[in-house]
């Protein structure tokens, strides 16, 4: 089995990681930054399409 994952990147203070998509909430909620604690949507940490797309798949 393959582990899928997504990148994400904090718009506020650009912190970068990456988590698995199964494991990550709706993407309507409310994410906050490991680092600086930003909090906002889930899909605007996404970094690329490619990950929101990923995403969506796992929900």
């Amino acid at each position: 089995m393959v582990d899928a994952f997504v990148r994400l990147v904090c718009p506020e203070c650009g912190k970068e990681w990456q988590d698995n998509p199964a494991e990550l909430q709706d993407l309507r909620s409310n994410f906050s930054c490991p680092a600086c604690h930003a909090t906002r949507r889930l899909t605007e940490f996404m970094r690329t399409e490619r990950d929101l797309e990923a995403v969506r798949q796992f929900q």
